[in-house]
């Protein structure tokens, strides 16, 4: 990340596609990962949750979305990684790509699991869009994506334990057959 060839593979995989694609797109995409876009996303879904009393689910995904900030914040301060475009610093990892992942994916995992599919393609939508408009390394998202499938791992784990038999069984938390 600081040095070496993978950060030299990063920068060259960056010059060669930042800027690519329709402006308004691209910044569109970007902008999936901003909190005003997806965490309405995911209260919504936390909402419904709620309603179908799976308090167990909604509260691991919300601890799962508040741990983003505290997760992201120290590892861009320790990095100190400038962005693509900037001198300034703080860019590793990608706190938008963070909140897009967990945000959609948490969602999918409340409402059903149908919807993961959509959770992934506007999560992959989002980085890609970071990248275009050079908000990001590429190297800045895949960070976040990784930190954060940890995250929603921990989701998933508590959802299958925690409860009642109905609270376990509800649609967004069935981890295995039936």
């Amino acid at each position: 990340m600081a040095h070496g060839p993978l950060r030299a593979l990063d920068e060259r995989v960056d010059r060669a596609v930042v800027g690519s694609g329709p402006a308004h797109l691209t910044e569109f995409l970007a902008d999936l990962g901003n909190m005003q876009v997806a965490l309405p996303v995911l209260a919504a879904a936390a909402g419904l949750a709620l309603r179908r009393r799976q308090w167990v689910p909604a509260a691991a995904v919300a601890v799962a979305m508040a741990l983003v900030p505290a997760l992201v914040s120290p590892l861009k301060a320790l990095t100190d990684r400038p962005g693509p475009l900037t001198p300034e610093t703080g860019y590793f990892p990608s706190g938008h790509a963070a909140t897009a992942m967990v945000a959609y994916a948490g969602a999918a995992l409340l409402v059903g699991r149908r919807l993961i599919p959509v959770a992934a393609l506007l999560t992959v939508a989002t980085g890609i869009g970071l990248v275009l408009r050079g908000h990001h390394w590429p190297l800045d998202v895949l960070a976040s994506w990784s930190l954060c499938g940890v995250l929603l791992a921990g989701a998933v784990a508590a959802c299958s334990r925690g409860g009642s038999r109905r609270t376990t069984e509800a649609p967004g938390c069935r981890t295995g057959p039936g």
